[in-house]
């Protein structure tokens, strides 16, 4: 089908970002005296909203999670993501094509706050695709994995969430798309995508180069 639409996720789409953030969220939760493996961390927390998570954070650690603790891992997660974020391979290219393609009908929709999404586009050199249609899962009333972020930035392209194409790469993204109506393509480099397309992916694919051609 042709999309109207396309609606990317960030963190693990855009930006590799996902292995930084883990790192700074291991040290912070080995300083409450819960020590997980990088695989661990990453399968709990990865995809989802970390503000929805302090209760399940508080109640593993019997400490105070408040939000002076939330503020310091994202000050501390900004200054390593300054430090080393990189863009997605073959992202830029991609990109490019594809809002070349649909119009600039693309968007960014993000389980991230939207401080965190915007800092990283400009770090990589996307912010111009994106500027003025980037949607933060901290400020609707859910975050992923319910559909709120992408329903938003589908209303506000003035288009059917069903007539978007949405670009994850976690279980809980996809789910996100798929409860929007979207269909879900999903990027999988390291794996062969199986829980990616249970969740309700139509596509799986290992590269931004190939992006472009299954959109068309």
């Amino acid at each position: 089908m042709k999309f109207e639409a396309v609606l990317f996720d960030c963190d693990g789409v855009l930006v590799d970002s996902e292995p930084i953030t883990n790192n700074v969220l291991r040290e912070m939760l080995g300083e409450l005296g819960w020590h997980l493996s990088p695989q661990e961390c990453l399968e709990l927390f990865v995809g989802k909203a970390l503000k929805e998570e302090v209760v399940m954070i508080a109640a593993r650690t019997g400490r105070d999670v408040d939000g002076r603790w939330l503020t310091e891992f994202q000050q501390r997660r900004n200054v390593a993501l300054m430090a080393q974020l990189t863009a997605i391979p073959h992202i830029h290219d991609a990109v490019h094509r594809i809002h070349a393609h649909h119009n600039a009908r693309i968007a960014c929709a993000s389980g991230a706050d939207r401080f965190k999404v915007e800092m990283q586009l400009r770090k990589v050199g996307l912010m111009a695709y994106f500027e003025g249609r980037i949607f933060s899962g901290y400020e609707t009333p859910r975050s992923k994995p319910a559909p709120d972020v992408y329903l938003a930035a589908a209303a506000a392209l003035q288009v059917s969430p069903t007539r978007c194409a949405v670009v994850e790469d976690t279980v809980t993204g996809v789910t996100a798309g798929v409860a929007a109506g979207a269909v879900v393509f999903a990027y999988a480099p390291d794996s062969d995508g199986a829980a990616l397309r249970d969740a309700g992916a139509v596509e799986i694919f290992a590269s931004m180069a190939d992006l472009p051609l299954l959109m068309h």
